[in-house]
């Protein structure tokens, strides 16, 4: 790898454009694969940033997007060319009429969102206000975070604005949810809960469920809510229903009410979301551990793995053993439980040391691994295995 990495510095150095639009490309991918230090990649890959050359400056600024919290070291780069676009074609260059300069900004502007840069918030801004390629905004506005009080009440108009009858809206309507529940302003609770009533009218099932999860997000902030919520914790669609009984729990927190009814969800195809529910509630969830035992020995792994997580917050050292066996089992046999494997290990403390050499031996690999093979995931992964270890 290290020949590599010095073939695409060079590259992308190169006087020229398309060398250097390759070397994006060939350095986005080994990135995405190995592990280590990229810095100086990532750093020559900002210095592609170049307002005369938006067609090598959208390569540039989409690899960086792309990249996660790798993309750290371009943050300056990513912020100048923001500004220097502005500077040239002034503050609607969101919607430039020239494709590529248009392209080239949107991606450094989701970019730079994407890192919580509140740079990116005029850009963010105005594409919401002016409806041009709003979509690729509403994308990236759950990033920043430090503006949710000129965000949130965009998104709620947008979402307010989504007709629930028209299947076709239910992406954006998403994606409309997802960024209100990062933004994790309670001032959204009113819209989502609009929305959940909107969606469960028109019987859009996926769309209310999201946004009962946001909506529980906020927790007893979002109380006035129940009235709509409860009804919905016996609604057919499943899915609706475990999501609905979840809110009920971070609206009310009164496991008397939704522990009997995620026991019987452990029984359906959505046990793994009633699991993952139980492990909020901890030991107030005792009820469900017989269940969750039986669950430990169930064919598919991330029933396992949700399982086992669960059975730890209710049961503590009493299920450590069986605990841990079964996170490693399940790890073994699809990686792509990593982080949730690691997630339970990281809060089991000192009863997570049986597993303490096949944490090593993760650190050791050189190929990127965690949920999906994403950049993320990975360094996800990276920093509880480092964590872990330390702790002994």
């Amino acid at each position: 790898m290290p020949e590599r990495t010095a073939l695409l510095a060079e590259q992308l150095c190169s006087a020229d454009p398309g060398v250097r639009y390759d070397a994006i490309r060939m350095t986005r991918e080994l990135i995405g694969q190995w592990r280590g230090d990229h810095t100086g990649l990532v750093v020559l890959v900002g210095g592609c940033l170049l307002p005369g050359d938006a067609y090598t400056a959208a390569a540039a600024a989409e690899a960086l997007g792309s990249l996660g919290p790798v993309s750290e070291p371009a943050r300056e780069a990513l912020a100048s060319y923001v500004k220097a676009a502005r500077a040239e074609h002034g503050p609607r260059v969101w919607a430039a009429r020239d494709r590529l300069v248009r392209r080239a900004h949107q991606e450094a502007v989701r970019a730079l969102a994407r890192m919580g840069d509140l740079r990116a918030l005029s850009c963010v801004l105005a594409a919401l206000d002016e409806g041009a390629d709003a979509w690729r905004a509403v994308q990236v506005a759950g990033h920043l975070g430090g503006a949710a009080g000129d965000l949130t009440p965009r998104l709620s108009r947008l979402l307010a604005e989504v007709d629930f009858a028209d299947a076709s809206q239910s992406m954006s309507a998403h994606a409309l949810v997802s960024a209100l529940r990062e933004l994790a302003d309670p001032q959204a609770a009113a819209a989502l809960t609009g929305a959940i009533s909107a969606a469960v009218r028109e019987e859009q099932w996926h769309t209310a469920a999201a946004a009962l999860n946001a909506l529980a997000s906020f927790g007893r902030g979002a109380a006035f809510a129940v009235e709509v919520v409860r009804p919905l914790a016996d609604a057919q669609d499943l899915h609706v229903r475990a999501a609905a009984t979840a809110a009920l729990w971070d609206l009310q927190g009164e496991a008397a009410d939704v522990v009997p009814r995620l026991v019987e969800l452990l029984d359906t195809h959505e046990r793994d979301e009633a699991a993952e529910i139980l492990v909020r509630i901890g030991q107030a969830a005792a009820p469900a551990l017989p269940r969750l035992r039986t669950m430990l020995t169930a064919g598919y792994e991330w029933t396992q793995v949700y399982a086992a997580a669960a059975l730890w917050e209710i049961g503590g050292d009493a299920e450590a053993p069986a605990v841990v066996e079964t996170l490693l089992a399940a790890w073994a046999e699809n990686d792509a439980t990593s982080n949730h494997v690691l997630a339970c290990l990281s809060r089991m403390g000192p009863a997570a040391r049986p597993a303490l050499p096949r944490v090593r031996e993760e650190l050791a690999l050189l190929r990127r691994s965690g949920r999906f093979r994403s950049i993320s995931n990975d360094e996800e992964l990276q920093a509880a295995c480092r964590a872990i270890t330390a702790s002994f």
